[in-house]
């Protein structure tokens, strides 16, 4: 059976499938419920990968075979690429913590959305602080856009399927 036979018979097409290239970055500075409505525009998001890291147990008497035990898990660091901003709340809160180490855990969620731009998958990203900044290099030969690169730490993330 093709993946088009298995979408017919589930009443689905292709055109059903969210693309991964429409999304919004939403971000809730200091845990509040209201949104940070400037900062929501990224070309790139990467690190919402997470793994259970387990710990073997060898049973006693048997030499064929072993137990992985979970143990925790660990999340990656959440990545957010765009063009230089002026004027950001997320760009003022970055700064206060690379400058004083004062941070005020937030939240953020990230929402693929449809062609009419309504969230139909999201990832909510619990107690969020900023990790990295980094700027693109400055290079007089080149015409490009200056990229900032912004990496939050969180505790864990929630997959919510719409």
């Amino acid at each position: 059976m093709s993946l088009y036979d298995l979408l017919e018979k589930t009443n689905l097409s292709i055109t059903d499938t969210p693309v991964r290239f429409n999304f919004a970055v939403i971000l809730f500075p200091g845990g509040t419920p209201v949104p940070n409505p400037i900062d929501i525009r990224f070309s790139k998001v990467s690190g919402m990968n997470c793994s259970i890291e387990t710990e073997p147990l060898e049973e006693g008497g048997e030499n064929l075979a072993r137990h992985l035990l979970p143990k925790r898990v660990n999340y990656e660091t959440l990545k957010l690429e765009r063009g230089m901003v002026i004027g950001s709340l997320l760009n003022l809160e970055f700064s206060l913590a690379m400058t004083t180490l004062e941070m005020v855990p937030g939240n953020a969620m990230v929402c693929v959305l449809n062609d009419l731009g309504i969230p139909v998958s999201s990832w909510l990203f619990l107690k969020t602080y900023p990790l990295k900044w980094s700027v693109s290099d400055l290079d007089a030969n080149q015409n490009d856009l200056m990229i900032d690169t912004m990496e939050l730490a969180y505790e864990k993330f929630i997959p919510l399927r719409l």
